[in-house]
């Protein structure tokens, strides 16, 4: 099983991944997040193609293609359900990841964690992301597109606890918690 746990910086995903991660068994997080980290420090900006030349990792093409990959081993190689938590509203990127991902595993569940604005901006400060910085300028764009109905199932977490979204994952997924 893959669960991608997606949403605007903010929403929710990286502490529902984690407890997500209590509730089912034989599960590991996988965060593309590192990939995109790792593509960074080792192809130098110059050596990028130009549509590459931006501040979002996403944008590079090797981003996705080893996102899919790396899954696909990592799967193979421990035999593990992943948890997969990313903000992933480019529809061309999201489409391919999640048909990759289907490759790889028959049974692939995504849910996107909705919040207000207001919310996301309360959650950002909260973890000491600095007002106007680079999470809190995705905001607008990234819960605009998320709301598209291509990245469906949508759990709005503005009144919700932790709990209360992992049961409801937990519900869809077909397991108790």
């Amino acid at each position: 099983m893959i669960v991608i746990i997606n949403g605007a910086f903010g929403a929710g995903k990286t502490t529902t991944a984690q407890v997500l991660q209590t509730h089912i068994p034989n599960s590991m997080i996988f965060d593309p997040e590192e990939i995109g980290y790792m593509l960074r420090k080792i192809i130098p900006e110059e050596v990028r193609c130009q549509e590459e030349r931006t501040d979002d990792f996403q944008d590079m093409e090797l981003w996705k293609t080893l996102t899919v990959k790396t899954a696909g081993e990592v799967k193979k190689k421990y035999n593990k359900h992943l948890i997969v938590p990313m903000t992933i509203y480019k529809p061309g990127n999201f489409d391919y990841i999640l048909k990759g991902f289907q490759s790889i595993d028959n049974e692939v569940y995504h849910f996107c964690l909705m919040a207000s604005k207001e919310t996301i901006y309360q959650r950002l400060a909260s973890r000491g992301d600095h007002e106007g910085g680079w999470t809190y300028q995705q905001t607008i764009k990234c819960l605009a597109t998320l709301r598209n109905e291509l990245f469906k199932e949508h759990i709005n977490t503005d009144q919700l606890s932790t709990n209360e979204i992992i049961d409801s994952i937990m519900l869809r997924i077909g397991l108790t918690s």
